[in-house]
């Protein structure tokens, strides 16, 4: 039995979806641990290209059981448009391979209207919003103002716990935002065109988990974003609403008493970002459009151009030390193969000082990258699957960022099939 944690090291976007794919062969579960639809995981496959949003990365693995924990934000709508677009391209999602936990609890309609609203209101001071309405429900999840996905199951009951919810809601949509109030007619159709269509798939989780564990089958826990957008641990307020890092999967996925052997950590081989707040190694202009144009940087949920820039070792660094990683996936190595040379973030500088510590997030916007470079390898690695058939300059510059990191890089990719990648 293993136990293993595929997390992001960085702003999210790392390649977290193809690695959990590549990885599932060896896993018995894989479980979705915080998160909505927010955020997107990239995964190409026999069955073609795929941007996950809500379904664990492992539901194109035969035999594999996949689980949303009750830390997810779970989105009905999308969730259901998610598993009508993937079954129509030939992959079977039934109540045995995907499992939705009931105490996961729904974000409502209202959820997105008002994380619209509010960014609006913040205008040129908004914290860069999917608009999937992620904070509003982890806000309300908290004030205990949600509902959960078991309550579907019980509509009489459920039905009286929203009604109280909803005269709440209104006086925020009415009196803050001067939106439009819901109904409970409005909420009864929500709940007949998406809800019932979730309701086989939704059971006591938690029961079935801890029985696979017990019987030693082998948990791979999947998170969405990374370190940095972490709601404890990240650039705050310019975070996600949860919390992203390793040490929260067993507690959202519905078995708190499981053991993590593995922590993988995503990073990629340069850095990229959706959203905003500070990212002190970012390139604009041409310089920055190459490389975009180059990884294909556009957000899975979104389609905003991601910011980009030089791999960060500083901000790594401490990614690595939120997310205890035992190994690191190196991924999109190949994407650098244009450059003459291949330019590293090595240090910040900061009121004039040269350091190795990640700021505290009020200091961040005032870091300045301290760059260095190393030879480029000017050739197409995207074919290569030994370690020893890399260019040596390749293989310089991944144990360079292996000993800078303080990290054991395991898995690099150079592609984004599933057999486009190297283990060292």
């Amino acid at each position: 039995m293993s136990n293993c944690a595929i997390v992001g090291i960085n702003w999210g976007d790392e390649g977290k979806g193809r690695m959990v794919d590549l990885l599932t062969a060896d896993y018995d579960v894989v479980v979705r641990y915080q998160g909505g639809g927010n955020a997107g995981h990239t995964v190409v496959n026999e069955f073609g290209k795929f941007a996950l949003h809500l379904l664990p990365s492992g539901i194109f693995r035969p035999g594999v059981v996949n689980i949303l924990g009750n830390g997810v934000a779970l989105d009905c709508e999308n969730l259901w448009k998610e598993i009508s677009e993937i079954t129509a391209q030939g992959v079977s999602i039934t109540p045995e391979n995907l499992k939705i936990s009931d105490r996961a609890s729904l974000l409502l309609p209202w959820h997105r209207d008002l994380d619209g609203l509010e960014e609006a209101r913040l205008a040129d001071k908004k914290y860069g919003s999917t608009k999937q309405g992620i904070a509003p429900f982890y806000s309300d999840k908290y004030q205990k103002k949600t509902v959960l996905a078991g309550e579907l199951l019980y509509p009489d009951k459920l039905w009286e716990h929203l009604e109280g919810i909803l005269e709440w809601k209104n006086l925020t949509l009415e009196k803050v935002y001067g939106a439009k109030p819901y109904t409970m007619d409005d909420l009864k159709a929500w709940v007949a065109e998406f809800g019932e269509k979730i309701k086989p798939f939704i059971c006591d989780t938690g029961a079935f988990l801890r029985k696979a564990n017990k019987a030693g089958k082998s948990i791979l826990f999947e998170a969405q974003l990374g370190s940095l957008r972490d709601l404890d641990y990240g650039i705050y307020p310019y975070t996600t609403s949860s919390n992203a890092v390793a040490a929260y999967a067993p507690v959202g996925s519905g078995l708190p008493t499981a053991k993590l052997d593995e922590v993988v950590g995503v990073v990629k081989a340069y850095s990229s970002c959706v959203g905003e707040g500070p990212f002190t190694c970012e390139w604009f202009g041409e310089e920055a459009e190459k490389l975009r144009e180059a990884g294909g940087e556009y957000g899975a949920k979104t389609g905003r151009p991601r910011r980009v820039g030089p791999i960060d070792i500083v901000a790594t660094r401490y990614g690595i030390q939120c997310q205890g990683a035992t190994d690191i996936a190196l991924t999109k190595l190949d994407v650098l193969s244009y450059m003459d040379e291949i330019p590293i973030c090595d240090q910040y500088e900061l009121n004039g000082q040269v350091t190795d510590d990640f700021p505290f997030p009020t200091l961040l916007p005032d870091a300045k990258p301290v760059m260095k470079t190393m030879p480029g390898w000017k050739c197409d690695i995207s074919g290569v699957r030994r370690w020893e058939d890399l260019p040596q300059a390749a293989r310089d510059y991944v144990e360079y960022v292996e000993q800078a990191i303080g990290c054991r890089i395991t898995y690099v990719s150079v592609g984004a099939e599933r057999e486009a990648i190297i283990i060292r």
